[in-house]
């Protein structure tokens, strides 16, 4: 994702092991399908990291400093490409979890509206 016309994902390294079952998928993302993503995406840096006896894993570097790992054990090339998109797509910011689902400055004095609200 583009913030301010600046893309965030700076970084995409593809982990795989060459003999495990595995990373087959991987195997074949890598032949197959990175040449095509590093062409449509000349703004990242894409490269590949042999790992033996581990699984493989995709690690995105974003410009904010934050890395995010995504697990791709024995999942398919289609799959993978879904994950790489996600991760260039995404802003590389900490998830924060709400507490509640209701965001305001002043919460009402009545309190929230349901609809078991009777009159």
């Amino acid at each position: 994702m583009a913030v301010r016309g600046v893309w965030q994902l700076k970084k995409l390294v593809v982990c795989f092991c060459d003999h495990s079952g595995s990373s087959a998928g991987a195997r074949e993302f890598v032949e197959m399908l990175l040449p095509k993503f590093q062409k449509q995406n000349p703004q990242l840096e894409a490269t590949t990291h042999l790992v033996r006896g581990h699984h493989p894993h995709l690690r995105g570097h974003f410009v904010n400093g934050n890395e995010r790992v995504v697990d791709v054990k024995n999942k398919p090339s289609e799959e993978i490409w879904t994950q790489v998109m996600r991760l260039r797509n995404s802003t590389g910011r900490k998830v924060v979890k709400l507490k509640t689902r209701h965001v305001t400055h002043s919460p009402s004095v009545q309190g929230t509206w349901t609809p078991q609200t009777e009159f």
